[in-house]
This record gives C-alpha cells, structure tokens and sequence, in this order.
C-alpha cells in the first residue's frame, strides 16, 4: 500500500483522472450516435465537421471540459521554476591571512605537535594547492592558542551576518518576507542553534520555516540548495529562501599527531556563502540562474567509503576527522555512480547515442577478450560532460581531489581552473565552496545568458551532490565579489600548469 502512495503522485493522479474523464466522454458519444462510424467517414469524405459538431454538441462540450479541466490541473500541480537572486561569499579582513610563515609560527608556539608532525604538515601544506591568502579564525593569531567556545561562535556570526547582509542588500529583500531559513555548518551546532542567531540578528518574521543541517561535510552547500529548492518548487505560493552556509574551524582544530588528521589543518580554512532563491516568475527578469536540475547520491551503505572521513579520537585522546588514504579512490568511485544517473538527466541526445556505442562496443570487445580477460569487467567509457555544460563548479576539497575529478571525467586542465583557484586563493572552505568558485567565474565575466553550469561536490557518509543552473543574465561587475581585490592576478600559472607540465 505504502509502494502504491508513492507511486501516485499529483501528476499521475492528474493523468489518470484525464483519461478517465475522456473515456467517460467517448461512452456518452457512442450513446448518443449508433452511427459513429458512418459520421467519422462522413467526415473524412465530404468534409462536413461543422455538421458533426453541431449533431454532437454534448460531447464537444465534455470534451473541452476535460481539455480545460486537465489543463488547469496541470498549470496548478507543476513544479514552480526555482530562480536563484544572487548569492554573496564572506571575505574577512586582511589581518586574518594565514600564509605559510604564520602557520608555522602558530604550530611551533603552540608547543602540541612533534618535529615530525611540523614536518608533515609543512609537506601537506606546500604540496596541497593553497597558496598565502586564505584565511583563518581569530584564535590562531592570539597568545591563548586554545580556541573556547566563544571563539567557535564569534566565527560563525561573524561570516553567517556578514554574508547575510551582503544578499539582503544584493537582491534588495527585506528580512520580512523570507519563508525559509536553512543554515548548515559541518562541525559546529551549538545552543540556541545557529539558525537561531541568524533570526536574531535579523528581523525575520516568527512564521518562518528555520532548518539546521550538520555533518553534511563539503557537501552542506549544495545539499541546502537541494532542499530548498524542493521545499519551495512544491509550494502553491511565491515564497523566498534563505542558505546560509559556513564551516567552523576554531573547536575542531586537531592538536595531536596522527597523520591522517593532519591532513585536515593543512586545508580547511575559513568562508562562508549565503545564497537567496525564489518560486516567484515575477522575479525572472532579474535573477541570476535558474535551478534545472539537482541530484544526491548517498554511498552509506559501502562500510568502505562510508569511513573514508570519519570525526574520531586518536591512541592519545584527541579529537579530530581522519581523511583515509583510499578518500581519493573512493571519491572517483562514487563520483562514478553518481555520473551514471546525472548522464541521462543532462546530456544531449547525441551524446546519449555516442556514449552508448563506446560502451556497446567495449562489451562487445570484453565478450571477444580471451578466457583469461572475460573476468574483468568492461571498462566504463565516460560521456563528454562539456557537451551538457559551459561551465563547471568541482568541489575543490583538495587538489587531489580536483585531480582525481579530472581523471574520472577526462576534462581538460582549463576546465579545472576556477577549482584550483579557489583552492589556492580561499583554501578548502568545505560547504561555501562551490559560491567562491562561482564567484571566480563572475569576476572573470565567463558566465553569458543561456550558459549551463554543473556544480559538484562531495560529503562525508559519502555523498556526491549535483546542481544543474542555467545562467539567465550575463556575469556583471559586484562590489561584493571576494575576488575584486586580486582577480587580476590569476589564474597562477605555477598551480594551473604544473600538473599538464610533467
């Protein structure tokens, strides 16, 4: 019973009545005509329609009946059109800039690591893709080195208000007519949540609908998009929502010497985005994209890459997230998946044709392969995703990551650059990320009305989220942009090349 309520939805409800109303109709008409079938011929050799219309009038009038019927249930159960207004990503001040040297300041005056570990990490960090300009919290340029509870909460209200402020001015909405507040932080949920201090600091009215989502690791940002778009796409009223997405650095900082925590120091930094969007068509002439598409693909149930990221203790007692050395294995494999169910939704047809052939033929191939072979699976040929999108957004979680990415879709290095470099400006602000890579596109003027841009990222559990927009104004000066200050020094060629010149 519970399958059959699933599959009836308001749309399939809609058809069935549809259908039903026609077949009721036909039956009235073959009760009121014994001669149907010597009209129909009637019809079709002396042309006389006005004449049958006017001997059938009961059922011509049921008939448009059931057209206008089925066509106003159409208009009112649709999906309403999802348009994004603008977005904004936090930028904090220039004292809070973690090159190289401070970091190496902070991790030998805090006197918690080893000789080995500074090593390590001075490894990670050189070698990760971040360069001197990301940011960091409060905590690591004070004495104390100890982060408290109030550093975490300063940090998340400085970036959430900030980003806030910026899409309200933005897109000219005021607090008041916001239906729906999602905040989502991977590592931080305190009390009253942080959605709660956003409704504080704002004057948003009581009726509106407050979501927090935690532990959605790099993956929250899209995830948030997803669920308010859903929320909002199904509702038979204009409504506004509110994303406001950030990471928490200062209460998960690992003090200890397990490598595979490490890792995590080296790349994560600081960054928060908000992002407003609408149901209302009104709006269209000046949103930025429209939401065409959006998938999540949950992995969880693979014990091996459910504990690729995994938040633990260590043999000493410290708390920290493990990133495993498979993580990057794992997340091609996923990401995998996850492209076998995006590719029908999104590619053209010619594509669709084309790919089907490649692996056709490789089947073919592996079934012809010795006896020894015939064991291995046929190799999985990859569609050309560039033929479905002018743009790409790719999680930058680290640039093995956006390497591994590269591998498994066979792009060209070019389309990877907004990804590395926001890897390298902005560091690994895990959930925000995408919003800073969209926010490189726009500064650089790339994005044009019409284009299609994939957004990708991935989660701890494992997740791989996808958001599918479509551009519908072309990419405009922002005095908001977290890039103005620096856009004209990248791309750096040192990061973008030095992979495409071994």
């Amino acid at each position: 019973m519970e399958a059959l309520r699933q599959q009836l939805t308001p749309i399939r409800l809609l058809q069935a009545t549809f259908f039903a109303l026609l077949t009721l109709t036909l039956a009235l008409h073959a009760l009121l005509s014994t001669a149907v079938a010597s009209a129909l011929a009637s019809l079709l050799l002396d042309q006389k329609l006005l004449l049958l219309l006017s001997t059938h009038k009961v059922a011509v009038l049921s008939l448009l009946w059931c057209t206008l019927i089925a066509l106003l249930g159409y208009l009112s159960t649709r999906p309403r059109a999802v348009l994004m207004l603008d977005y904004a990503c936090f930028k904090p001040d220039d004292d809070r800039k973690l090159h190289i040297e401070a970091c190496e300041y902070f991790v030998r005056r805090s006197g918690r690591f080893n000789i080995e570990s500074e090593e390590f990490m001075r490894e990670i960090y050189l070698r990760s893709g971040l360069g001197d300009e990301t940011y960091a919290p409060p905590f690591i340029f004070q004495t104390d080195y100890e982060a408290k509870l109030k550093s975490a909460v300063d940090e998340a209200e400085e970036g959430m208000f900030a980003a806030v402020e910026a899409v309200l001015k933005k897109t000219r909405v005021s607090p008041e007519r916001i239906d729906i507040l999602i905040v989502a932080c991977g590592m931080f949920s305190p009390s009253p949540s942080l959605s709660a201090r956003v409704m504080n600091r704002f004057p948003f009215r009581p009726s509106t609908q407050t979501f927090n989502l935690t532990a959605m690791g790099c993956s929250a940002g899209a995830t948030a998009c997803e669920m308010a778009a859903n929320l909002l796409s199904r509702s038979r009223k204009v409504g506004y929502a509110l994303m406001v997405v950030t990471e928490n650095i200062s209460l998960n900082w690992y003090f200890g010497d397990d490598r595979s925590m490490l890792v995590s120091n080296c790349i994560f930094r600081l960054g928060t985005s908000a992002v407003l969007i609408t149901n209302d068509p009104a709006r269209r002439a000046d949103a930025k994209m429209e939401l065409l598409q959006s998938l999540t693909t949950h992995h969880g149930g693979d014990d091996a890459s459910y504990g690729v990221v995994m938040q633990e203790e260590d043999s000493q007692g410290q708390v920290g997230v493990t990133l495993k050395k498979d993580l990057i294995r794992v997340a091609g494999g996923r990401l995998r998946d996850h492209i076998k169910i995006l590719a029908p939704r999104v590619l053209p047809v010619s594509q669709l044709v084309s790919h089907g052939y490649a692996q056709l033929k490789n089947w073919l191939q592996a079934a012809r392969a010795p006896d020894g072979d015939r064991a291995k699976p046929p190799r999985m040929v990859i569609p050309d995703f560039r033929t479905a999108f002018e743009h790409m957004c790719v999680h930058a979680g680290g640039r093995a990551v956006v390497e591994a990415v590269e591998r498994v879709m066979k792009l060209p290095v070019e389309i990877l650059e907004p990804a590395m470099m926001t890897l390298h400006r902005f560091g690994n602000s895990s959930g925000p990320l995408l919003f800073y890579e969209l926010a490189y596109f726009d500064a650089k003027r790339r994005v044009k009305k019409g284009d299609r841009m994939w957004m990708v990222s991935f989660g701890a559990g494992f997740i791989v989220c996808s958001l599918v927009w479509k551009a519908l104004r072309d990419s405009e000066k922002d005095p908001f942009n977290p890039w103005n200050d620096r856009i004209h020094l990248y791309p750096v060629k040192t990061v973008l090349n030095s992979k495409s010149k071994k």
